[in-house]
């Protein structure tokens, strides 16, 4: 391995910048974690990510100019073809900021842009638990739902790259309105702001004394708090959880039944509480899965966990390096 083929990649995150070096098969030689500061607006949050990626960079022992690219793992919207993140939730002040140009003046090397999703799906399915699958469907299932899709061997970007948008998969017609004023989208109700969300309403209305005690402890209210009290004995903070499992499920039916994937990987915070909503997730995509397209798949977990949009935008800058579509 020599320096001409190492890769950088800076994942830009609302809350943390990530930065790795890597080789073009995904062996990490260095690292480098901030927080954002997203509050900072967008020439403080790009600065700091510069800085990441010089420290990164020196900790690798390669001269910056050296780099065959630098993979660029942001959340959407974005615009690849002009490099540009468009409107990200998470970052306050981002509008049409061209960032794939900015650092590629700033840092005079190759730069690739593509959704921090999209990165995390690329990186399972080149470095994780997607190896040897050349149909799978990524889904990270945290505060938010987000996704990215891989059809034959290659991510599936849609018309202007906004594909893989699974956490708005209508599955509640009636249901709360998501960040992106949908009814009923999957985020909305099986994310853990949604989960959060639910039990904020069922707290005003004096229904969870246990979640509301432990929410008190450590604000802000969060799922996994929801999830704790539910062990602790609160039969409704049970149900929500198991609600919100049953509710992905449904998402994860669509997608099996649309798309007849090999693997769905799935990732983020979520997975960690277990049995109690992955049970009932997998038993709603089975039974609402048409049985030959279930009996296809298979739903593993996630193995590169938060470095999986990192490697994946390191595949990212490498193919377009050399010329190969993702």
């Amino acid at each position: 391995m020599t320096d001409a083929r190492l890769y950088a990649a800076i994942d830009l995150g609302g809350t943390k910048i990530l930065v790795v070096v890597a080789s073009p098969t995904g062996e990490v030689v260095a690292s480098e974690r901030i927080p954002t500061e997203a509050e900072g607006g967008p020439s403080a949050v790009i600065e700091r990510m510069v800085d990441a990626l010089r420290t990164a960079v020196e900790e690798a022992g390669v001269p910056l100019e050296q780099l065959a690219g630098i993979g660029i793992s942001a959340p959407g919207p974005i615009d690849l073809d002009a490099g540009v993140v468009t409107s990200p939730p998470n970052l306050p002040g981002w509008r049409d900021v061209p960032l794939a140009a900015i650092l590629r003046e700033e840092l005079g090397v190759p730069v690739a842009l593509e959704n921090d999703a999209n990165c995390a799906a690329v990186g399972e399915h080149r470095f994780g638990a997607g190896r040897g699958y050349r149909h799978l469907i990524y889904i990270t299932w945290s505060t938010g739902i987000g996704g990215g899709i891989i059809i034959d061997g290659r991510l599936y970007a849609g018309a202007s790259g906004a594909a893989g948008e699974v956490g708005h998969v209508a599955v509640a017609a009636d249901g709360p309105v998501c960040g992106a004023g949908h009814p009923g989208c999957l985020e909305a109700v099986a994310a853990g702001s949604g989960i959060a969300a639910r039990a904020a309403e069922m707290i005003a209305a004096g229904l969870l004394p246990r979640t509301a005690a432990l929410a008190a402890e450590a604000p802000p209210l969060s799922a996994e708090e929801v999830y704790q009290a539910g062990t602790e004995g609160e039969a409704a903070a049970a149900a929500l959880i198991e609600r919100a499992g049953r509710y992905f499920g449904m998402g994860l039916a669509n997608l099996i039944n649309i798309f007849n994937p090999q693997a769905v990987v799935i990732g983020g915070g979520l997975t960690n509480i277990g049995e109690a909503i992955m049970g009932p997730a997998i038993e709603t995509a089975r039974a609402r899965s048409f049985a030959q397209s279930f009996a296809d798949v298979a739903i593993v977990a996630s193995e590169l966990g938060d470095r999986a949009a990192a490697l994946g935008a390191i595949e990212v800058a490498r193919s377009r390096d050399v010329g190969e579509m993702v």
